[in-house]
């Protein structure tokens, strides 16, 4: 693996994305600070995070993140409509890059009409015109990324609005944290020469293999989708992955049958050292049953001293692992052809 590979297999700079990924953060939260945005939270009894795809997982990674400090439910909704419970009481996200996804257009004219306490995070698009007319606030977020290349901008402008909203304590020590540490972490991660460079050498372990992601369900749920999701769109390669302790109780039991299948699966085990202690004794009995039958294990351990810092090295490493995956797979990362064809379609309809 070179830089003549990206050059060839990255004409649209994927990797300038991922490398420059500390940077987005940094922007993201200095836009989340400098929103201008008035927003009445007294007597909310819920809160819903509207959305799909890259614009919803900022949802998802804000509920594992920060769901031992919410002192109301969060919940994520990707649909055309909104929970029944939605109402006055609750404080609604509308969150969609384009502005245009049609199923968060939805579920925003939804949110308008029970009359919902609405904020947006958009580029611009159907969303940010609804947000006009109902005279929702908007915090507006920089265009022309790929979706998923800009989870900083879908997540951490929502985290700083909560944090001004009083919902959530302050977190810049652990942003400040976070960016340190992913900036160290680029470094190394955007060198395809480096003997240190990990996210490389598990690519290189999952080619041509079938990535099965398991993590503890807590504060890497989230992180493991991220990881599915990333190797679908960056690498065009299916990926598989479930939660401890749920796994144990049933899918574990799957771990025997077609042993010429088995043999192309490669576990990676999403590991945090704050992870509950019988999750983690889980976690070491899990990978001895799997490992008898799959054709590699791994661990990626997080890194860092905070919740954030640990989740977000977690989801870097992932990002780029599935980046030099779509290189060795011989694919441009960052056209998603089926989506694109899927949305053609629809338009026809």
């Amino acid at each position: 693996m070179t830089h003549n590979d990206i050059k060839r297999l990255d004409p649209t700079g994927m990797y300038n994305w991922i490398r420059d990924f500390p940077d987005q953060i940094e922007d993201a939260v200095r836009i989340g600070k400098s929103a201008k945005f008035k927003l009445n939270v007294k007597g909310v009894r819920n809160i819903v995070v509207t959305g799909l795809g890259g614009s919803a997982i900022g949802g998802d990674l804000l509920r594992s993140y920060a769901s031992q400090e919410f002192k109301v439910p969060l919940v994520v909704n990707r649909h055309y409509f909104l929970p029944r419970f939605v109402d006055k009481d609750t404080l609604v996200v509308a969150s969609s890059y384009s502005g245009n996804t049609e199923e968060t257009v939805a579920a925003h004219l939804d949110a308008a009409k029970r009359k919902a306490r609405v904020l947006c995070i958009t580029t611009n698009g159907e969303t940010a015109t609804i947000a006009k007319r109902y005279k929702h606030p908007v915090i507006e977020i920089k265009k022309d990324y790929q979706p998923r290349a800009a989870l900083g901008y879908s997540f951490f402008p929502m985290l700083v609005a909560f944090t001004r909203l009083g919902l959530l304590k302050n977190k810049s020590k652990e942003i400040n944290e976070t960016v340190k540490l992913l900036r160290t972490k680029a470094s190394v991660y955007s060198d395809p020469g480096s003997p240190e460079n990990m996210p490389l050498l598990l690519a290189e372990q999952l080619h041509s293999k079938f990535p099965v992601i398991y993590a503890p369900n807590d504060l890497l749920d989230t992180v493991a989708v991220r990881w599915r999701g990333q190797i679908a769109e960056n690498a065009k390669q299916l990926g598989f992955g479930n939660v401890l302790p749920e796994m144990n109780h049933n899918e574990l039991v799957g771990w025997k049958q077609n042993p010429e299948l088995l043999k192309r699966l490669h576990v990676v085990f999403l590991r945090d050292k704050n992870t509950h202690k019988r999750v983690a004794v889980r976690e070491n009995i899990t990978k001895g049953i799997v490992s008898q039958y799959a054709s590699g294990v791994s661990e990626v351990w997080s890194e860092g001293a905070s919740p954030l810092a640990r989740m977000f090295s977690l989801i870097y490493f992932g990002d780029w692992t599935s980046y030099y995956l779509a290189l060795l797979n011989n694919e441009d990362p960052t056209p998603v052809k089926a989506i694109d064809y899927l949305k053609q379609e629809l338009g026809k309809v």
